[in-house]
């Protein structure tokens, strides 16, 4: 299958290079940049000079590659607004697109006006876009050819959240979220708070108290709640380059052995969650280059609460990786191929 990848020069388009490049399914046939359009990929990237060969960055006109009859599948590895000009022309010619933009996280256009600050750029597009966590949808979305990936805070929380307040396990109100994450997922661009000087050995909060994930997570959990979920959360710039450690204060309606026996049915057979014992702790440097999210818990007696951590590499399962995960199971290839 022959995929393309729409603004790769970003840390998550240069992660989707590398991905697909030696995938086993597919053939990666055009790599896309405005900025570097007619450069080879091989002298932007040369960490992957062994896995892309001769190819160059083309410009990425929409109605373009729309018509183009070679490419089965795109990832869109664009901002939010801009996505949508993409994806409606490739959708409409019924090309199988995998967005990583936040255009159709969100069901709804008023909401997404009030986090992006702008209106929905192509609302008729958003019933057509499952929203999907593989490890979490039913397999109903196999059928759309326009799919949104979730962002990478909203993947560390739902993984272990979601099961529970399904199962009712838990409260859905009350909900405190701590989240750290490494400088990429700001990314690729110069600013103060990003140089390195700023960020080594130094961790701060930032968009705080409404970061525009907080609209995706509290969404999500209350569908699988079916009651409201005003959640807190609080983001952080870790000193790293990559990696999302999250913490998740709730307050507990049963035992940690039942939390646990949750977790261990809902993803016994997925490959990419790894559930760890009560009393040990996700660490991002054991996720980072990886597709995992690590999860485990703990029942705090005094305050009646679970705090549940989990960890993922904000471009992996966070953003690239999931994106080829999907690409995966909607094909029929084995969900693991291409990823670690």
């Amino acid at each position: 299958m022959n995929a393309a990848i729409i603004g790769a020069s970003g840390y998550s388009g240069e992660e989707l290079v590398r991905l697909l490049s030696r995938h086993p399914d597919v053939e990666l046939a055009a790599v896309t940049s405005r900025s570097l359009a007619g450069t080879r990929v091989a002298d932007q990237m040369p960490a992957l000079r062994h896995l892309v060969g001769e190819l160059t960055f083309t410009a990425s006109d929409p109605y373009d590659l729309a018509v183009n009859p070679e490419i089965d599948i795109f990832f869109l590895a664009l901002p939010h607004g801009v996505a949508s000009e993409f994806a409606d022309p490739l959708f409409q010619a019924g090309k199988t697109v995998i967005d990583l933009s936040a255009d159709f996280r969100l069901s709804s256009t008023r909401i997404y006006e009030d986090y992006y600050g702008q209106a929905h750029p192509a609302p008729h597009l958003l019933e057509a876009a499952p929203y999907v966590i593989p490890e979490l949808a039913d397999g109903n979305w196999k059928d759309a050819s326009l799919i949104a990936c979730p962002g990478c805070y909203p993947t560390s929380i739902q993984i272990p959240l979601i099961p529970l307040l399904k199962a009712g396990l838990i409260e859905p109100k009350g909900i405190v979220i701590n989240s750290y994450s490494g400088v990429s997922g700001a990314g690729r661009k110069v600013a103060e708070d990003f140089i390195y000087c700023e960020r080594n050995e130094s961790m701060k909060g930032y968009g705080m108290p409404k970061h525009r994930h907080l609209s995706e997570i509290e969404e999500q959990l209350e569908k699988a709640a079916f009651a409201d979920c005003v959640v807190q959360f609080n983001t952080h710039l870790a000193p790293m380059t990559r990696g999302i450690s999250t913490t998740i204060v709730v307050k507990a309606r049963t035992s940690i052995d039942t939390l646990y026996a949750s977790w261990e049915k809902r993803y016994a057979a997925k490959p990419f969650v790894s559930v760890l014992p009560s009393g040990t702790y996700p660490d991002t440097k054991y996720v980072t280059g990886t597709n995992r999210c690590d999860i485990s818990a703990v029942y705090d007696s005094r305050t009646e609460n679970f705090v549940i951590t989990s960890a993922i590499d904000n471009l992996l399962k966070g953003a690239s990786g999931q994106a080829v995960q999907l690409m995966n199971l909607k094909f029929g290839f084995e969900e693991t191929a291409g990823l670690v």
